[in-house]
């Protein structure tokens, strides 16, 4: 089986003054988070889309989730964790206490607030995680990065060529990724914040899909303008051959 998981637990303090979290704020008069579901469900490999939301904000996902895209068997609402990778492991209980678990089922992890991932990437990602069990979603690095370990000195530049800026999809074969997460001691689950990283610290190794430039993460107000020149430049959105797909299966 073929699971997507969106996660929606971000609280939008970066956003400013806001009554509601940043992934349901309007982008071309929709929240972002329905432009990210609708993406999920153009794809047809996908069996079951998960949205993992805050207990508190689970039935207003809901109510715009009917409002937008009616009804959806794909679809469910479910609580999330303190944290992003509680937040994927709750996903993981879900599917292991409701759908069971098979050697070759894996997740798709996507965060809720990038809107503009392409249908490329999704099954690029799935692709790779039925072939090599870890894949991350990454584009080159355009500027030098710097390293201070101390905040106040530069302490390594490393070398532009070898270095990525991490995106989301992050997908994963579901037993592999719960082996590597049982296996944490208590402070690695608390300093860990990325499900990649708890691969590569477990031994396994995690490969590569090409990400876009424009697959950006909606955090802050000025975000917020860039995705919305993003979503009126139909050169730089994608359009989905499968966009004619009804959501109301």
């Amino acid at each position: 089986m073929i699971y997507a998981a969106i996660l929606a637990g971000g609280s939008g303090s970066r956003m400013g003054n806001t009554h509601l979290p940043k992934q349901f704020l309007s982008l071309n008069d929709t929240p972002i988070i329905i432009h990210t579901v609708e993406k999920f469900l153009l794809n047809a490999n996908i069996d079951k889309l998960l949205i993992i939301v805050p207990a508190k904000w689970m039935n207003y996902t809901k109510d715009i989730l009917h409002k937008y895209l009616s009804t959806h068997a794909k679809v469910e609402v479910i609580e999330g964790g303190a944290t992003r990778n509680e937040t994927i492991m709750a996903g993981i209980r879900h599917i292991e206490s409701n759908f069971g678990l098979n050697e070759d089922d894996i997740i798709v992890t996507h965060d809720s607030v990038r809107p503009f991932l392409t249908h490329r990437i999704i099954q690029e990602n799935i692709d790779a995680a039925l072939k090599y069990g870890a894949v991350d979603t990454v584009i080159g690095a355009i500027d030098t990065i710097v390293e201070s370990t101390n905040q106040e000195k530069i302490t390594n530049i490393p070398i532009r060529d070898h270095m990525y800026q991490g995106q989301t999809p992050q997908s994963f074969n579901i037993n592999m990724l719960k082996g590597a997460y049982e296996e944490l001691t208590d402070e690695e689950r608390e300093t860990l914040s990325d499900a990649a990283k708890i691969c590569l610290l477990k031994g396994h190794a995690v490969h590569l899909v090409d990400g876009e430039v424009f697959n950006i993460k909606i955090t802050t107000p000025f975000d917020l303008k860039v995705a919305n020149a993003i979503i009126k430049d139909s050169s730089v959105v994608e359009r989905d051959p499968e966009e004619e797909v009804s959501f109301n299966d």
